[in-house]
């Protein structure tokens, strides 16, 4: 596959391991044996297992009916929002879990924004009896007040980050530092496809999953294992990564990478990497990334707690700079009626996260026979208090 990530962790000119020495042994071991791991029998019989007895795999594909006929078009959702704890994160954690049990790692820390990872982090660790710290943003901790429940109610501590713009990215600076103090018990579970290799292609590949449902499920649903058209929202990026996974080498399948306009392009308030990111590095990988003429990173802003992080995975820096996936910038007012449209026309309530995917069917149109599947990737319990201050109700 030429999207596949090279050995020394690159897609193109982005990917990388940029990191203090410190970290070195932890992520060198890591890369040494990921594969190796991933690859046992063993390992993916365990995997596979808690996938479809814990998590309820497969998610389903459904037709949504009455909003293709919106659209005119056969548009179908990915139901990642049926996952055990509300999202696709789950699948993720899951399979890190059990790498970090195979490297005998007996302590968990994690970065989360919306709270979906830091959920789905804290779920596992309980599963398997395993200490759990989870960094959130002060400002998110405010914002997704019941994921931060959840967390405690399954034995995680939360640790709010306090500086910068007290959001995703400063939990994550908060995560890598307590790594480095922390380097030989712990197990640092990303929650995307960002940071040091091999993180984006480990992540990647758990959530691949997606995609190979999409296949088979389209299969039988349309007899055809491919769809014209795959979207999904991009923050740092896993959803849409897993989604895309098994599409990657097939150009007849066009990928539309969402990601948060925020009050505009121009605004000043927006976490549009591909528009405004310049190549840089930030938690480890060289990648697109908001920043200032010094190379300060600039405080990226989305409605979504989800979508505002200043770069983006370098998987989807490489889809975008080599023009295999359209890039679309989403405002939150555009996320918002999106989502609520789609509670409207199909009685499904979205993440704010995923509604930014929804909101891409405004801007293109599609052809009455073209198969058009978005990821959704998340339920939007978690943001009914953000819905509820937005319409008013």
């Amino acid at each position: 596959m030429k999207y596949n990530v090279t050995e020394k962790g690159f897609y193109g000119q982005f990917g990388g391991a940029f990191i203090p020495e410190m970290l070195y042994p932890n992520v060198e071991e890591l890369r040494q044996k990921y594969l190796q791991i991933m690859n046992e029998a063993s390992f993916q019989e365990e995997f596979q297992n808690l996938l479809e007895h814990y998590v309820g795999r497969p998610t389903p594909l459904y037709f949504a009916k009455r909003l293709s006929e919106q659209y005119n078009t056969k548009i179908y959702l990915k139901r990642e929002d049926l996952c055990h704890t509300g999202a696709h994160k789950i699948n993720n954690t899951i399979g890190q879990i059990l790498m970090a049990k195979r490297l005998g790692k007996k302590r968990i820390i994690a970065e989360t924004g919306a709270g979906q990872h830091g959920v789905a982090t804290a779920t596992v660790c309980a599963l398997m009896g395993l200490e759990c710290i989870v960094y959130m943003g002060e400002i998110d901790i405010e914002r997704q007040a019941p994921n931060v429940a959840r967390m405690k109610m399954l034995g995680a501590e939360v640790r709010p980050a306090t500086s910068g713009s007290k959001t995703l990215k400063d939990a994550t600076n908060e995560a890598i530092r307590d790594w480095i103090n922390n380097p030989t018990d712990t197990f640092y579970i990303i929650g995307s496809v960002v940071g040091p290799h091999p993180y984006p292609d480990m992540v990647a590949r758990f959530q691949s999953i997606i995609s190979k449902e999409i296949k088979s499920q389209l299969l039988d649903l349309e007899n055809k294992e491919n769809p014209d058209y795959v979207i999904a929202c991009v923050g740092g990026g896993s959803n849409a990564a897993g989604a895309f996974f098994e599409f990657l080498d097939n150009e007849n399948v066009k990928l539309i990478a969402v990601e948060a306009a925020g009050h505009g392009i121009d605004s000043g308030e927006s976490a549009a990497t591909s528009v405004l990111g310049k190549i840089g590095i930030i938690h480890g990988s060289k990648t697109l990334l908001m920043q200032t003429e010094d190379g300060q990173i600039t405080e990226p802003y989305s409605i979504s707690a989800g979508l505002d992080y200043p770069g983006v995975g370098p998987l989807h820096a490489h889809l975008h700079d080599v023009k295999r996936a359209d890039f679309e910038a989403i405002t939150d007012d555009e996320a918002m009626q999106a989502g609520l449209n789609l509670c409207k026309t199909e009685g499904i309530i979205p993440a704010i996260e995923s509604a930014h995917a929804l909101a891409a069917l405004t801007k293109r149109t599609f052809k009455p026979n073209n198969i058009v599947v978005i990821n959704l990737s998340g339920r939007g319990d978690k943001d009914l208090n953000t819905y509820i201050n937005y319409f008013g109700y």
